[in-house]
């Protein structure tokens, strides 16, 4: 039976069915932030649990501070740095923080590290985690509570999405780019047109497009 790539990836790293018809997914790799991972430590703390597996995750300073930033924005900023340094030191997780020159938003640091490759499946508490799908991969964001579930037991609860393609045919002519794609398909659909659907994107302007096109799409 031909199936669509979203399904093979979700089909892969399915651990076993549940109940209720959701789905137990093995995540390969997680990225966290200052932002989203607080409260998912303490969960973690509060239950007296360890990270499962360490190597699988990354924290980068994302979200308070601009890439080129060598101190916290502010003081707010800087408890949320200080904090989640302390929590990969005590759970032995690679941390990209500020002067490190490999820090930068989240979803450009992982590509430009090479940890990423087609098939993998990828979780972030951040919802432009559908970015790494120009890699042949499937990520997707999640809440605090999914963070701290997957740093735990390096899984998730996740309820299989309907699919929809999105054929794009033809040769993108001078100056129009991959955003001006996106957000045309955007116009078609409908802001809310692919809410419950996993989007893969097909056709000849699609093949057209380098990396870093495609990651605009999938962003």
């Amino acid at each position: 039976m031909n199936r669509t790539l979203y399904n093979k990836l979700v089909d892969a790293h399915k651990v076993c069915d549940l109940p209720d018809g959701d789905m137990l997914i093995y995540v390969d790799f997680h990225i966290m932030n200052e932002y989203t991972s607080p409260q998912a430590f303490s969960g973690l703390d509060a239950k007296r649990l360890g990270v499962w597996r360490p190597k699988a995750h990354l924290a980068v300073i994302d979200h308070v501070n601009a890439t080129r930033s060598k101190e916290p924005h502010d003081a707010a900023s800087k408890v949320l740095i200080d904090n989640l340094e302390a929590n990969c030191i005590k759970h032995d997780i690679a941390f990209y923080g500020l002067g490190d020159r490999r820090q930068g938003i989240e979803h450009v640091v992982v590509p430009e590290q090479g940890l990423v490759v087609p098939g993998m499946l990828i979780a972030c508490g951040d919802s432009h985690t559908t970015t790494y799908g120009a890699f042949g991969s499937l990520g997707f964001g999640i809440g605090t509570s999914e963070v701290e579930h997957v740093l735990a037991t390096q899984t998730l609860r996740y309820k299989r999405m309907k699919t929809m393609r999105v054929n794009i045919w033809g040769e993108t002519a001078p100056g129009v780019t991959a955003k001006d794609i996106i957000m045309k398909v955007v116009q078609v659909v409908g802001a809310g047109g692919a809410n419950g659907y996993a989007v893969e994107f097909a056709g000849s302007a699609i093949r057209g497009l380098d990396i870093a096109g495609r990651m605009t799409v999938c962003n």
